[in-house]
């Protein structure tokens, strides 16, 4: 797991976090939070996921050649 899978997992969670949080409040600025770091977090996941992906195909390749 690479950095960007593994700080893009943390923003995911911090953003469900202050979804509930903001929920249970009725604050509508933490909800609003929350979905955004949820949406940053998969972005940059899926990110982190392609660059492994990459990563790997690169290694195999050369293992091919």
């Amino acid at each position: 797991m690479n950095k960007d899978q593994v700080a893009g997992r943390v923003d995911k969670l911090k953003g469900k976090v202050k979804q509930a949080v903001g929920k249970m409040t009725g604050s509508g600025k933490l909800r609003s939070e929350g979905t955004v770091d949820e949406a940053v977090g998969t972005v940059q996941s899926s990110y982190g996921d392609a660059k492994s992906k990459a990563k790997e195909a690169a290694r195999t390749g050369a293992k091919k050649a």
